[in-house]
């Protein structure tokens, strides 16, 4: 019996968490992925595998508008591009729920203030076991409660860095993590079974010590309800409607070599940004000529990923720290004593190790150690995550032509990203840490610019008018009865903090839509 009630297209935090919270409705859903699970071995904290090889990176072929082909940096498994992230778990700031002004540009309001989300971020945070602390960070939006976990103690070097910047007159606070640890006398601590997991960044979780979406919401829903069934190794290929364009009516995939079809009451979409809009590109039919839902030729465009950077200070001093992530510093968010407009956020990122300094395009200057092997140089390194807001243009978007894929990007709000450097760069010297700020550019695959795919948002943005944008304000299709899409493609803008918490959240709050529409 191929009909459903239900079909979830894409197991990562948009899909996963929708399908765990409507898992218990009794309702029949089918969740789709085209990957498999991911293969756990030691190879998952091999740095030279990992970053070196790109060995769970996508090696399909796309092009930039320039015509140079590369590999995406997307990422296909049980769980999507969660299986690869740092779980670092933010709520969007309140004020970018609202228009804000960039000297490059317009950052939009969203049509939902943050209170339509807050309830949901709350269930987020517990869903996905969030430890973090409130009252740290002086931009973090009102919360009814608690983070369900305490927030991950810093080590030593970061406990005095972070003590440091206070002493600035900055507010550096506990990250808020993603993270399954051993909770003693209400503190935090990495225990031996995720030490490892100071890698986060870029790496598969061995142990399943990373609150992906895998880990806390597909196996779980599989264990406690055999209504929900997951298909993996299932490429979906294309959307089928009826003759009107009002309903999709079938659901076309390659399993196994051979072709299958599905079909289903309801139909939400969570490939990935990029992916979602590519799915709905590829189901153009007579009703939809320029592709499923994209009347108002928005589908695919509006792309943002942030502006981001992994820079790595060389320091004199040692750093024997194993879980490094713990720490951010969100002064500069929306602005600056030198500057009216905002430039970002400041995290602690897993630390390098050889492997990943080796592959990098390091200076021949490094004047310190002109003969620090890269092993020492790790020993030395201490790193840091820079991210700032890419505006949404109409121009960057993603194509398909029926025979390739075109992804174009022009860069915006670059200025803002250097001055964030700068800023960085400036407090590390007022704590007296004299080093050099090294981009690690292998993180993102940025020997090919276009190819750093992390935090891709917005090509199916939500909105109230059908003509300037594809998704109403509960995610669903304008132009379709029974279409949904639940990751960040709905985003009208993406702020400067990482978008996972804001997918989940969504996708819960877009659950209670559908399991009112079921009737559950």
């Amino acid at each position: 019996m191929n009909h459903y009630d239900l079909i979830v297209i894409g197991s990562g935090p948009g899909g996963a968490s929708l399908a765990h919270r409507l898992a218990p409705t009794g309702k029949r859903i089918l969740l789709i992925e085209r990957g498999d699970y991911l293969p756990r071995s030691r190879a998952n904290w091999d740095s030279k595998t990992v970053f070196v090889e790109g060995a769970y990176q996508t090696k399909e072929t796309w092009y930039g508008r320039d015509g140079a082909a590369f590999h995406p940096g997307l990422h296909y498994y049980v769980g999507g591009n969660s299986k690869v992230y740092g779980a670092a778990l933010f709520r969007l700031r309140e004020r970018d729920f609202g228009q804000i002004v960039h000297k490059d540009g317009i950052s939009p309001a969203w049509p939902l203030p943050y209170e339509a989300f807050a309830p949901y971020y709350a269930e987020a945070e517990k869903l996905f076991h969030v430890h973090g602390q409130r009252g740290e960070d002086p931009d973090e939006p009102a919360a009814s409660e608690p983070y369900p976990f305490s927030a991950v103690s810093h080590e030593p070097l970061v406990q005095r860095l972070s003590d440091r910047l206070a002493s600035q007159g900055l507010h550096p606070f506990h990250l808020p993590l993603g993270i399954l640890l051993d909770e003693k006398n209400g503190k935090a601590t990495p225990t031996s079974t995720c030490i490892r997991c100071n890698a986060f960044d870029g790496f598969p979780c061995l142990l399943n010590g990373k609150a992906d979406a895998q880990v806390m919401c597909v196996d779980p829903a599989l264990a406690a309800h055999p209504n929900l069934t997951l298909l993996t190794n299932t490429y979906v290929d294309r959307l089928e409607t009826d003759p009107s364009g009002r309903n999709v009516t079938g659901v076309h995939c390659l399993r196994e070599g051979r072709e299958e079809r599905f079909s289903a009451d309801l139909v939400v979409v969570a490939c990935g940004a990029l992916s979602s809009a590519l799915l709905l590109l590829r189901s153009r039919n007579a009703a939809h000529p320029n592709g499923l839902a994209n009347g108002s030729d928005q589908v695919g465009r509006n792309y943002m990923r942030h502006n981001q950077s992994v820079l790595m200070a060389i320091m004199r001093e040692r750093n024997d720290t194993v879980f490094q992530k713990t720490m951010a510093l969100g002064d500069f968010y929306f602005g600056a004593d030198d500057w009216d407009y905002p430039l970002g956020l400041i995290q602690m990122c897993a630390t390098s190790d050889a492997e990943q300094i080796k592959g990098e395009a390091l200076p021949a200057w490094l004047d310190w150690f002109p003969d620090m092997p890269f092993s020492e140089m790790a020993n030395h390194s201490m790193d840091f995550w820079l991210s700032g807001e890419d505006l949404p243009l109409p121009q960057n978007r993603i194509t398909y032509d029926g025979d390739r894929v075109v992804l174009y990007v022009e860069d915006t709000n670059m200025e803002a990203h250097h001055r964030l450097k700068k800023k960085l760069e400036h407090h590390l010297d007022q704590c007296g840490m004299k080093s050099v700020l090294l981009d690690r550019r292998l993180y993102f695959g940025k020997d090919i610019p276009i190819g750093g795919t992390a935090h891709q948002a917005g090509t199916c943005r939500f909105g109230v008018d059908p003509a300037g944008s594809v998704l109403d304000l509960n995610c669903k299709a304008h132009e379709l009865d029974n279409l949904y899409v639940t990751d960040a493609s709905f985003f009208p803008s993406i702020g400067a903090v990482n978008p996972t918490l804001t997918i989940i959240a969504n996708a819960l709050r877009v659950a209670e839509h559908l399991r009112e529409r079921m009737g559950a």
